[in-house]
């Protein structure tokens, strides 16, 4: 267990997070307890100017889901209108939730932050619960392992925490699995081109009872509609398949193509009542 000493440190962090179905967000939680709290949600800075300024001696994290092996395109869009004003000298760290292998992500990542000035120079992952079910192959986890992959997470976001309290470097506590240019470049770069799209969801309007919860927990803002009114996605671009409206609906009225079809939902949170 952690002191009080070590839960409550002198500095604070600024971190950046993403989170689709809540994975992210508990992540980002558990680290803004241990390092002093200044959550962001990237998803509610969308048209902002994106201009930060740091305090003395404050941590800047990112926090995210692995899309594809790839960082989510949002947090991406994101740091390339990032503007840090004083980000020179400040600790710079990366931490991503996934359901097993993170091929380059973090690569990426630092790609992308080293065009903004900036470079994560400890990179973190865990494994938390499957969510992604889009695929003929993918599938909720049961009760038990939903469970065990949270308890290892939360052990784990421990062991983490205290290493971005003390500022280590060269951290790779990461998983990139079996040949991770391919699982980045290949099966990501069909991933991102052909599964990130609003067009396959499909409402089914004899169980939707117009609740309102797939527009309200949309995290990009990507449905259009709400109480009383039946769910309509903008097929805009901005929808990240993150699926939070399908797991959130309280019916099972939501599928993302036929793969969906009565398949397990999961997310971290309060579930709703049916």
């Amino acid at each position: 267990m952690l002191t009080e000493k070590e839960k409550i440190p002198d500095l604070q962090t600024m971190i950046f997070y993403f989170s689709g179905t809540g994975n992210t967000r508990w992540a980002a939680e558990q680290l803004a307890a241990m390092t002093g709290e200044r959550l962001i949600d990237i998803a509610g800075e969308a048209g902002k100017d994106n201009i930060y300024t740091l305090d003395e001696g404050e941590r800047i994290g990112f926090c995210f889901p692995v899309h594809g092996w790839r960082p989510p395109k949002i947090v991406e869009q994101f740091i390339s209108q990032l503007s840090i004003s004083n980000a020179g000298g400040h600790y710079c760290y990366a931490f991503c939730t996934c359901g097993d292998d993170i091929g380059l992500t973090m690569e990426i990542l630092n790609d992308d932050l080293g065009r903004r000035g900036l470079r994560a120079v400890s990179v973190f992952s865990v494994i938390m619960p499957e969510s992604y079910v889009a695929l003929p192959f993918m599938y909720t986890d049961t009760p038990e392992k939903e469970k065990r992959k949270i308890d290892n997470a939360r052990r784990q976001i421990e062991d983490y925490g205290r290493s971005i309290i003390e500022r280590e470097g060269g951290l790779v506590k990461t998983r990139r699995g079996p040949m991770p240019w391919v699982l980045t470049h290949i099966l990501g770069g069909f991933f991102g081109r052909y599964m990130i799209t609003d067009k396959p969801f499909r409402l089914d309007k004899e169980r939707c009872t117009r609740c309102g919860v797939c527009a309200a927990v949309c995290p990009v803002g990507n449905i259009a509609g709400g109480r009383g009114q039946q769910p309509q996605w903008r097929h805009d671009g901005t929808c990240t398949a993150c699926l939070a409206c399908y797991h959130h609906c309280p019916h099972h009225a939501i599928d993302y193509g036929p793969v969906t079809r009565r398949r397990g939902q999961y997310y971290f949170g309060i579930k709703h009542t049916k």
